[in-house]
């Protein structure tokens, strides 16, 4: 299955222009972080620029989470609205680059539209971030632009971060990403139990192309056990600040224990 393959209503979305790309998203356990690791490093080249690096977003959904719900009823079309940043908090002296990011999803197919911001480090202190990083006419105007008008306003919901390992395999030049120590903060003080950096047991490979198919040379990554999962960040760290203390797998995506 390719591209071509797939209905993706460009034209209903006035996003005709947009480069649009297949995700297969593999979960991890634990105990295969290191295996994964070493397996991509055998047949695909580290990214020349960004090899790895802690990735940073500040997520944005409606009063009543209507992203994370239509992510959860698995709605053909869904849109993520988030600013994104990189680097650890040690990183961050003076101004940051941030980006003002919308994803959408069609089915398995995605694209992003990015903005890029300067704005100064203490925005992107934990303290700060129900303000939101930037001015809210700034976020409406940029998703105005990007042809995104929300029905009912946008607030920040939490905070993701996690380290990205980046690969490019050396036949097909499909990228790949595995990432790790995924850790959330809940911004929205009415979900959750007020705990900062839920870490998720594990890891996911993402495999980024213009095929369904996956390169001959991933293919043996099913030594692993992976599991193909249409799993979501956003929707994962919700659920994981938003599940019964105390309960078996309350850390691990809907449905699975790892």
């Amino acid at each position: 299955m390719t591209l071509a393959d797939i209905k993706l209503h460009q034209v209903d979305r006035d996003k005709s222009q947009l480069a649009w790309r297949l995700e297969r998203k593999f979960l991890i356990l634990p105990r295969n972080i290191g295996l994964a690791y070493m397996l991509l490093r055998q047949v695909c080249r580290l990214d020349s620029e960004y090899p790895e690096e802690q990735i940073n977003s500040l997520y944005f959904d409606t009063a009543d989470l209507e992203q994370h719900n239509m992510s959860l009823a698995g709605e053909f079309r869904k849109d993520k609205v988030r600013i994104r940043w990189y680097g650890t908090d040690e990183d961050h002296q003076n101004d940051i680059p941030v980006f003002l990011e919308l994803k959408s999803r069609e089915g398995l197919a995605s694209s992003k539209q990015r903005h890029r911001l300067v704005v100064p480090a203490e925005h992107l202190n934990l303290s700060s971030l129900s303000s939101g990083i930037v001015p809210k006419s700034t976020l409406i105007d940029t998703m105005s632009g990007f042809g995104h008008f929300p029905t009912k306003p946008l607030q920040p919901i939490i905070k993701i971060s996690y380290w990205r390992y980046r690969f490019t395999e050396m036949l097909t030049g499909v990228r790949v990403a595995l990432d790790c120590h995924i850790r959330s903060t809940m911004i929205a003080r009415e979900i959750g139990y007020g705990e900062r950096e839920l870490e998720l047991p594990g890891g996911v490979i993402e495999v980024k192309g213009a095929s369904m198919e996956l390169p001959v040379t991933l293919r043996h990554m099913k030594i692993m056990d992976l599991d193909w999962s249409r799993f979501s960040k956003y929707s994962y760290c919700i659920d994981s600040h938003s599940g019964k203390l105390g309960t078996v797998g309350r850390l691990s995506p809907s449905g699975k224990i790892i």
